[in-house]
């Protein structure tokens, strides 16, 4: 599903020799540097580079790591997810369980302002309170946000910033496929995006990574028009592979405007989504409960 060999490939392919000190001519047919130039700038036999590229190496250093990854000029989540690949034969990650705590639903539930969801590394929205219903106009669970993207919106629907969200997309997925290579969920949710759309494919062959943490992001909603909203991520604890995003208006913003138009005019319609909220009532209902502690004979 994701390979060692593409990915160094693909980030060669990008170096500039002239800016590594490789003079060039126009006889010179590979793009950016070849094996053997990566090799004697990471301080490499050029042996020992193939047989990583091939992962045929089991065993690479740290230090060659690093050295390779300041030719190639990576950044840090490039870097984060050559040594995962390097690394995976020794040890792979197993993929976490989708259930999502009591607590956490709660807390969603509490979010009255902003869209909120809770979302894991497939790009699974596992809840969502109710201005995300509203928002993405169908209720949560259930959506999945790279195939909303690349099946089902297309160029022409809610994402504002379409293309900028499909680099996105495939970037996060990169790092999925890096850190759980075994996922048959994943590997079929990749294989369904490849097959029916053609620039996920380009894209993936890129090979590019991308960590979401949190920037702009923009949609164009049927009723009340463009909302620039702020994403934050926020990873949730004990590696479950879920985050948190909520997606805020700056105050006095016209986005702020339209999220509380949208808000009223759910609640004129008699919520057009009301199964958003009801389901994370359902999930509060059927979670299990609480662990009581014993009682303690000091207290």
């Amino acid at each position: 599903m994701d390979d060692l060999a593409g990915f160094l490939r693909t980030r060669r392919s990008r170096v500039d020799p002239a800016a590594v000190g490789i003079p060039t001519d126009s006889r010179r047919r590979v793009e950016g540097l070849r094996r053997e130039e990566v090799a004697h700038l990471s301080g490499v036999s050029v042996d020992y580079y193939v047989r990583l590229e091939q992962g045929r190496a089991t065993q690479p250093s740290e230090q060659v790591l690093d050295a390779i990854a300041r030719v190639l000029g990576l950044d840090e989540t490039e870097r984060g997810h050559l040594y995962r690949l390097a690394r995976q034969r020794r040890r792979r990650a197993k993929a976490p369980g989708g259930r999502v705590r009591p607590e956490l639903l709660r807390v969603l539930g509490l979010v009255a302002d902003a869209p909120a969801l809770i979302m894991d590394y497939r790009l699974d929205v596992l809840a969502g309170n109710h201005l995300a219903g509203l928002l993405y106009g169908r209720p949560m669970p259930g959506l999945n946000t790279a195939r909303h993207i690349f099946l089902e919106e297309a160029e022409r629907g809610l994402y504002a910033d379409w293309e900028k969200c499909t680099l996105d997309v495939v970037g996060h997925l990169r790092l999925a496929a890096g850190k759980y290579p075994e996922d048959p969920r994943l590997a079929s949710l990749i294989g369904e995006l490849a097959m029916g759309s053609e620039r996920f494919r380009r894209l993936w062959a890129r090979a590019d990574v991308r960590a979401r943490t949190h920037g702009r992001k923009a949609y164009r909603h049927p009723l009340v028009g463009l909302l620039e909203l702020h994403q934050e991520n926020f990873a949730l604890p004990d590696e479950s592979g879920m985050e948190l995003l909520v997606l805020s208006a700056a105050p006095g913003s016209p986005a702020e405007d339209g999220l509380r138009l949208l808000a009223g005019l759910g609640a004129d319609s008699g919520d057009a989504h009301p199964t958003v909220n009801a389901q994370i009532r359902e999930q509060l209902n059927d979670a299990d409960p609480p662990e009581v502690p014993p009682a303690c004979g000091r207290c």
